[in-house]
């Protein structure tokens, strides 16, 4: 009897299977059969909830490895500990329902990026001035330019044409517009201090202010105004039902496990991606491109999952959402230590990082403007990710 490759692999990875990203299955199908039991999110994966534990005990264990074994440790732990938290955070989101979901998602990749900026400012001298502006900026291009073109790319591959509500996605674009003009460009145009820095006062009123503004959204995007950041029509995807209250508060736990060893193993190999940059002699910025692709690969893969499901809307609000968590969040934290501890900080972007963030966001307004996006629109935005790669390494 001659057995269907489908069948075979079935047997092989059974949907009971609890795979941690199910688009990894073989036959994604399997997965989406009505029938599947509601189990499987009644438990999270063994690896999910491990991983976290073991990444703290890699963090003390490298103490007393030698420097290259300690960095191999650290490097698979850090992408261990990564994945594992945007995973706790998914299943915190799928408890929560949307559009909290994807909220949650996003501040949990931005504390990620926080706790690295403030570890390698405290750890670091006067030359890591400029590093929040450099990852905030990188977090900016990679989100609006990397993912939301590729999730634009496949879902218009895939789908031809794909709708989303337009009133959600300016009103994400204003904001964004606005605190990144405000916080990065604004500063290299002010009298009191010469350069892209800003005096005590500035820079307590740009964190200020960006911290309410991005308040503002959130109550706009999860209260007032909660049906312009949901999916137009049902998609494609077969309902999973939410996990239970206990699994949602292990995941929550978890989660913040999952943060701390992200923090520290991120603290023990700063120092050598920092070495690696400068033995490539690319420039300083390109260790903030580092640190954001990072923390932003895990959601990127989680935005193309929802884009190849037809559900654009859940992709722009990771994306825009996370480039707006990035600013709301990261510069008021970073304004906080730098008063605090008296550490200068530079926001003002170079001419040429400008322009890219003024085509960026005019592109931006325009292709997200009409509510429905194909592959055009997906192609643009990732030639402006390539020219924003490519002039970061040959400025």
């Amino acid at each position: 009897m001659i057995c269907r490759p489908e069948v075979l692999i079935g047997a092989m990875f059974p949907p009971s299977l609890d795979l941690p990203y199910p688009w990894l299955h073989p036959f994604p199908e399997i997965l989406e059969s009505p029938t599947m039991s509601s189990s499987k999110t009644a438990k999270l994966g063994h690896w999910t909830m491990y991983m976290p534990i073991v990444a703290l005990i890699a963090l003390g264990v490298a103490a007393f490895l030698p420097n290259a074994a300690a960095l191999t440790l650290c490097a698979a732990a850090l992408a261990g500990a990564v994945f594992s938290a945007v995973h706790h955070a998914e299943t915190v989101a799928h408890k929560v329902g949307e559009p909290f979901g994807t909220l949650v998602l996003a501040v949990a990749v931005t504390i990620i990026e926080v706790a690295l900026i403030v570890s390698v400012m405290l750890s670091s001298g006067p030359d890591k001035a400029g590093l929040a502006r450099d990852t905030v900026f990188a977090a900016i291009m990679i989100v609006s330019t990397g993912i939301v073109g590729l999730c634009l790319l496949f879902g218009g591959v895939r789908h031809h044409t794909q709708g989303f509500h337009v009133e959600g996605a300016s009103a994400a674009l204003a904001v964004l517009c606005a605190l990144s003009v405000l916080t990065l460009v604004l500063p290299n145009y002010t009298n009191s201090v010469i350069g892209p820095g800003l005096t005590a006062s500035q820079l307590a009123f740009e964190g200020v202010i960006s911290l309410v503004l991005y308040m503002v959204f959130v109550f706009v995007q999860t209260v007032s105004h909660r049906d312009y950041f949901l999916a137009k029509a049902p998609s494609e995807e077969v309902h999973v039902p939410p996990p239970s209250r206990r699994t949602a508060v292990l995941s929550l736990g978890l989660l913040v496990v999952a943060l701390v060893a992200v923090v520290g193993l991120a603290k023990k190999l700063s120092p050598a991606v920092e070495q690696a940059v400068a033995t490539a002699g690319a420039p300083k910025a390109v260790v903030g491109i580092v640190i954001a692709a990072l923390v932003l690969l895990p959601e990127g893969l989680a935005a193309l999952r929802a884009a190849r499901a037809n559900k654009l809307q859940t992709s722009l609000n990771l994306a825009l959402g996370s480039a707006l968590a990035s600013i709301g969040l990261t510069i008021p934290t970073v304004a906080a230590v730098s008063l605090l501890l008296d550490q200068q900080i530079e926001l003002g972007l170079a001419p040429k990082e400008t322009v890219l963030l003024a085509v960026t966001l005019l592109v931006s307004v325009l292709t997200l403007g009409t509510g429905r996006t194909t592959v055009l629109q997906g192609a643009v935005h990732l030639v402006l990710f390539a020219a924003f790669l490519f002039l970061a390494i040959v400025p």
